[in-house]
């Protein structure tokens, strides 16, 4: 019997020292459970994925240190095979590196393995730094136990569609008793559901067990939900991880008749094929993400600006339950635009999460602005400057506030509306982070009935939820004084932005909808409108703040798209 510890661990990047002290630990639960073998997450010494940090010499320095020292750390554990992955520097023309997979015991490098196949797709641009490895496969013998090893992308070619070579087909020729494959696996909604019936696939194909160790935490846009798993040779999945959380979990392998059990040999709990429901998916993630986000670039509170609408109020919720009410506050900035409910739910809001809020009127220094600018110019500032302006004086003031206390400023824009340029540059696109500009706007009203349904009372209040959106920034302004309703332009956003990378039932839905307007006139122009307003405002985009990704396709580095481009003739 073989006994095999997933260590299911947050790294960060570039934090060798404190990443090698994660492994560390978790080698010892190894130990203490009497494991042969623990493995670790892909680029498990640096975190995945430290991108051009590789190019600068210190840090390089610093990955060949950190080796050293990994390896010293392995004496503690004298009998115990650590599988980790780490940058590994490679001599002759190419990149300068190989995204190797270390198997490491008592202070000595036992075996290496370089990954083939270099997503270069997406968020993914491992060829900018790596050399793909050559076709071999490679085997580790612990015991009885014949183990084969991979690299997260080399098992996702099993159907031969995307590269010429099949890793996962060459190590199954080798005819390993258990394959074990090291993975840095961003999430997004599905991801887990994908995962399971492509390594499932593969290992039913080959009748061959594995097991799947992934890395957790939230890196900048990017989160990563943990969930490894085991799979059995007929293809089921018969152990999960916990998601959005370090898991350290020793299991048994028995190498004839090729099953996982629990580490005590008792049968393993049956996991559900289900994963989370959509918008619980969203609010974990979310929040992980923001926790990351803040502890890794050194802050411990936020602030939001509540405008008692739904964006803002959302944002505030996933930050108190990220970072605690004690580390969250609002600010509200009534204009002489502004309802009597943007104060009034911002209240009501603030009150019911436990946070402080803070009124700071805008009307006067607005007025100013009118008035010295028709001094200068010669004209009343009035239209889209006037509410750009009154945008831009509340964004100032958040960052006023930041500067002076210290919190991370959270941006409040949603999908739908930073997809078409609803918002203003240098005004509420101000901030560090975006918790929400992945999710449409027919989202946001979802996760907000949920979070309610979930807390078992009115959390967020009815009024905020029900209300008409609007920005506020002129007389009885509403969103659909601009945009179409939001159910309508999110399924056309879905159609134009992430088409193939939708799920199947929201790619009929979206394609449904497409074609109802396009079987029409005024929807065709719609859908014209829409693809131009898109691509004017990328400069926007470019400009504003990062934002967590939890779709398939998200704005930020995994849609790589010119500015200056004619893209809709």
């Amino acid at each position: 019997m073989l006994r095999i510890t997933s260590a299911q661990i947050n790294p960060t990047i570039g934090d060798i020292t404190g990443n090698i002290a994660l492994m560390l630990q978790a080698a010892r639960q190894a130990r203490d459970e009497a494991a042969d073998i623990v493995v670790f997450p892909e680029m498990s010494l640096t975190a995945y994925y430290p991108g051009d940090l590789l190019d600068d010499a210190s840090f390089q320095a610093r990955v060949e240190a950190g080796l050293a020292q990994l390896l010293l750390a392995t004496r503690e554990t004298p009998k115990l095979y650590w599988v980790v992955g780490a940058p590994v520097r490679r001599a002759g023309i190419g990149k300068p590196f190989y995204n190797a997979l270390l198997v490491l015991k008592n202070g000595e490098q036992v075996l290496q393995y370089a990954k083939q196949l270099l997503p270069t797709y997406n968020i993914f641009d491992e060829r900018r730094h790596f050399e793909p490895g050559p076709d071999v496969t490679r085997v580790l013998r612990v015991g009885d136990v014949q183990i084969g090893l991979m690299i997260c992308e080399d098992g996702w070619n099993d159907d031969g569609q995307d590269y010429v070579v099949n890793p996962f087909q060459r190590l199954a020729d080798a005819a390993p008793d258990l394959v074990v494959s090291i993975n840095a696996s961003p999430s997004n909604i599905g991801k887990r559901e994908q995962r399971h019936t492509v390594f499932g696939a593969a290992c039913a194909r080959h009748r061959l067990p594995l097991l799947y160790v992934n890395q957790i935490g939230g890196h900048d846009q990017l989160v990563y939900d943990g969930a490894s798993f085991a799979v059995d040779a007929q293809g089921v999945v018969v152990y999960e991880a916990r998601r959005f959380a370090e898991d350290v979990t020793t299991l048994s392998f028995d190498p004839v008749g090729r099953v996982f059990v629990q580490h005590d040999g008792a049968a393993l709990p049956t996991v559900p094929k289900a994963g989370l429901p959509t918008m619980e998916f969203y609010r974990q993630q979310i929040v992980l993400g923001l926790k990351d986000y803040a502890r890794r670039c050194g802050f411990t509170q936020a602030v939001v600006g509540s405008s008692g609408g739904i964006d803002s109020a959302l944002t505030l919720v996933l930050a108190v339950e990220a970072l605690g009410a004690a580390n969250v506050v609002g600010i509200t900035m009534p204009s002489k635009f502004s309802s009597e409910g943007s104060v009034s739910d911002s209240v009501v809001l603030c009150r019911n999460l436990g946070i402080r809020l803070i009124e700071h009127p805008i009307k006067s220094i607005v007025s100013a602005f009118e008035e010295t600018y028709a001094a200068s110019f010669g004209e009343t500032l009035q239209g889209l400057p006037l509410e750009n302006l009154q945008a831009r004086v509340r964004g100032t003031t958040l960052m006023e506030f930041s500067n002076r206390f210290g919190h991370l400023l959270l941006t409040t824009g949603n999908k739908s509306e930073v997809s078409v340029g609803y918002c203003t540059l240098y005004g509420d696109t101000n901030g560090g982070l975006g918790l929400i500009g992945d999710l449409y706007k027919t989202e946001i009203f979802a996760l907000c009935r949920h979070i309610n349904t979930t807390a078992g009372w009115e959390l967020i209040p009815a009024a905020i939820i029900d209300k008409p959106p609007s920005a506020e920034l002129a007389p009885g302004q509403k969103d659909t004084d601009s945009l179409p309703p939001y159910d309508v332009l999110d399924e056309i956003l879905k159609h134009l932005i992430e088409g193939d990378r939708l799920a199947h039932a929201e790619r009929e839905h979206a394609d449904a909808k497409m074609a109802e307007l396009r079987a029409v006139p005024e929807g065709m122009a719609l859908i014209v409108r829409i693809q131009k307003m898109i691509a004017r405002n990328e400069y926007k985009r470019r400009q504003a703040p990062p934002v967590l990704r939890v779709r398939g396709k998200a704005f930020g580095s995994g849609r790589q798209v010119p500015i200056a481009a004619v893209q809709y003739a």
